[in-house]
């Protein structure tokens, strides 16, 4: 990989899973019925940074599974309504690990996309990730008519740093539910 930049991954939601896999697609028909368009695979995405002095890994996922809790979590936030994020059941995590793991990685059906940041950058782009809104997952904190989840964290960074995460997107016309309503807060960010 090069000095410095960002490897974005588009991850099958679900990868390797039995139960999300599922329920996500389920999701996706319910929604092409309703809006009467052929369903479209879903996709999670995360993001490798690369700086003058390594690599870290980033993605936003539930507090609780294989990865939670660990000690490159810099931001917490609540899923379905805001009082639920009492239990750790009902509350996402932030990650930013330093040679971090990404677990999906060998699900992915294509090489990352690979966007060139000086190191200077890149780093400022690290310096951002605890600074991501706090919404709450599930929700239309943007007024965009999509939810803040998983999918918002990667192009508020990216749209943060300059870059337009807006002309980006998964691949096999695939839909990465969320990823507008990071742009729109990123957009909505005071500067």
């Amino acid at each position: 990989m090069r000095e410095t930049g960002v490897a974005l991954w588009w991850l099958p939601v679900g990868a390797g899973g039995h139960v999300v896999v599922h329920t996500s697609r389920w999701w996706e028909e319910f929604h092409a019925r309703r809006e009467h368009r052929p369903s479209r695979p879903l996709f999670h995405v995360a993001l490798e940074v690369f700086t003058g002095h390594g690599r870290c890994a980033i993605e936003m996922a539930p507090a609780w599974g294989p990865l939670s809790g660990s000690d490159g979590v810099v931001a917490t936030g609540p899923v379905g309504l805001h009082w639920l994020g009492r239990s750790r059941l009902f509350r996402y995590e932030v990650r930013c690990q330093v040679d971090g793991r990404i677990p999906d990685l060998a699900w992915a059906p294509q090489p990352p996309t690979l966007i060139a940041l000086s190191a200077v950058e890149a780093d400022a782009l690290l310096g951002r990730v605890a600074e991501v809104p706090r919404h709450t997952w599930g929700r239309d904190a943007t007024g965009t008519g999509e939810m803040w989840n998983s999918n918002s964290l990667i192009p508020w960074l990216l749209q943060t740093s300059g870059i337009d995460a807006a002309a980006l997107g998964p691949p096999d016309h695939g839909s990465a539910p969320g990823w507008a309503s990071g742009i729109v807060a990123a957009e909505q960010a005071p500067r």
